[in-house]
């Protein structure tokens, strides 16, 4: 399984030590270079909640709301220090609120609505999936 290999070359225990519901707080330009889905859906399987970082590349902002990871952008996140406890609240049609136990709330960018319900659902298929429902319904 891949899971247990990811970000090992920057936090070799990464894997281990993350647990579900844990926030993964990064650089800049986060996923450069991650041009497959397994990039971002190895973060899912691993149970982390939202990444937040001051940006992210294109294709990984795309292939991690599809299935079902939350990105934050947030410009401050390099003032987050390790294991400090952050909130991450969703709230759909009032977007995406974190607080930092040591910053206090912390200034995100928005995220339109329609990549929080993504989430929320647990990614693209599950949104194709009760679309569908839906469909068959009417």
């Amino acid at each position: 399984m891949i899971a247990r290999h990811c970000l090992e070359d920057v936090r070799l225990e990464f894997s281990t030590r993350v647990q579900a519901g844990d926030c993964l707080v990064a650089g800049a330009g986060f996923g450069i270079g991650s041009s497959r889905e397994q990039a971002a859906s190895v973060l899912v399987t691993l149970g982390v909640r939202a990444v937040i970082a001051p940006s992210f590349s294109g294709l990984y902002f795309r292939n991690a709301f599809n299935v079902g990871l939350l990105l934050v952008t947030c410009p401050r996140a390099t003032d987050v220090a390790d294991g400090d406890a952050l909130t991450v609240a969703i709230d759909p049609g009032n977007g995406v609120t974190v607080t930092s136990a040591q910053l206090g709330p912390l200034e995100v960018s928005p995220i339109p609505d329609f990549l929080l319900r993504r989430v929320l659902l647990g990614g693209l298929l599950n949104e194709l999936k009760e679309l569908k429902l839906k469909e068959s319904h009417v």
